[in-house]
């Protein structure tokens, strides 16, 4: 890795906010980035390598801080989500149950043998674009909070389950090591509580702002690195330990001024070059002589959106279901994980993003409609 290569990677992924600035087009940030790594990556000028160690690894830093906002956001403290978990994981359960049957038998016609995962994509939603849309659309009422909730639950199991149901012969040790992570992450609640409850984190946070220390920023990243670090050691995915500290840190309360340096780490370098790797690292020309791997992808794309779809017969407004059915991280970490643990057949890491473009093409419609039925 160059400087002269970075400064490339940077201003490639400027393509993503150009496509997303027309509003009226409604798409997603991540959509030009998975793009410009295409163009110049394997798919396209390999002006990149997406094996380059220091790629790599920067990209693996961008991938465990996108989980870690991603769990972040979901809505762990709100009152009013807590109410709906009811009726969210009733509607889940009906998903799930649908998407069993969906992904076995995608599975049986493509004869790949990953009925597993099939299932945990299907069945999975993605809280860190359903719930943006859900603020910026002033969207309110119960079918709206129980549809959150069903998305902030199916996107916890799903991220838990990914690892357990991508390689099934190494279960027993994945369920070990996600064991190992998810009480880490616990024993990080109890103490960042205990920090908050006792002012230990506010007196932190005052010195750190006064003397432009950035404390809560170093000890975070320190921490969740840390966790990461243990994600490894236990063939584990970081994808799980990002997650994790993410809801441990939602749950405790993550200060605006951390949020907001988070937020710049993470979309202004990280995230982007992760998703530009992940986009480098696709080879689209297995496409052309896979072909049954693009019909993959479609099927996967609306069998989401079918088996979300059947919450109306729960009393979710359609609109709503389809919203539910947006995916991105759960998708994006099989592709990335496949990809490097020699996991999906070739083309099958491609399928898996297609199959992500089209919930998140459905709900950008969804979104766009001017009137968006809540029930």
């Amino acid at each position: 890795m160059t400087f002269p290569l970075l400064a490339l990677i940077c201003v490639a992924a400027l393509l993503g906010p150009l496509l997303a600035l027309p509003r009226t087009w409604h798409v997603p940030v991540v959509i030009g980035e998975l793009v410009a790594g295409i163009l110049i990556g394997r798919s396209g000028l390999r002006l990149v390598d997406p094996g380059e160690p220091t790629f790599t690894f920067l990209a693996d830093l961008g991938f465990a801080l996108i989980m870690f906002v991603a769990g972040s956001h979901v809505p762990v403290r709100d009152q009013n989500i807590r109410s709906a978990l009811g009726s969210g994981a009733a509607r889940v359960v009906l998903v799930t149950a649908a998407a069993a049957a969906v992904g076995i038998a995608v599975a049986a016609l493509f004869g790949t043998g990953h009925a597993p995962l099939y299932v945990v994509l299907l069945a999975s939603s993605s809280a860190a674009l359903v719930l943006p849309i859900v603020g910026s659309r002033s969207l309110k009422g119960p079918n709206v909070l129980a549809m959150t909730a069903q998305v902030a639950i199916a996107d916890t199991l799903a991220i838990v389950a990914l690892p357990l149901a991508l390689n099934p012969a190494t279960a027993g040790r994945a369920a070990l090591g996600s064991l190992a992570v998810l009480a880490s992450a616990a024993a990080l609640f109890f103490l960042l509580h205990k920090a908050e409850q006792k002012g230990h984190r506010r007196r932190v946070h005052e010195v750190s702002e006064q003397r432009e220390f950035a404390l809560e920023l170093r000890i975070q990243l320190a921490v969740l690195f840390a966790l990461a670090g243990l994600a490894v050691w236990s063939h584990v995915s970081i994808m799980l330990a990002g997650f994790a500290f993410g809801l441990a840190v939602a749950a405790v309360g993550e200060p605006r001024r951390l949020a907001h340096q988070l937020f710049a780490l993470t979309e202004g370098f990280l995230g982007p070059l992760f998703f530009l790797w992940l986009g480098s690292s696709l080879d689209l020309r297995e496409l052309s002589t896979e072909p049954n791997m693009i019909l993959l992808g479609l099927v996967l794309g609306f069998g989401a959106i079918g088996v979300h779809s059947l919450t109306r017969l729960l009393g979710l407004p359609l609109p709503l279901g389809v919203l539910s059915a947006s995916q991105l991280g759960v998708p994006i970490a099989a592709a990335t994980i496949g990809i490097q643990q020699n996991l999906l057949a070739p083309g099958e890491p491609a399928a898996l993003v297609l199959g992500a473009l089209v919930t998140m093409a459905a709900t950008t419609l969804v979104s766009a409609r001017r009137r968006l039925s809540t029930g």
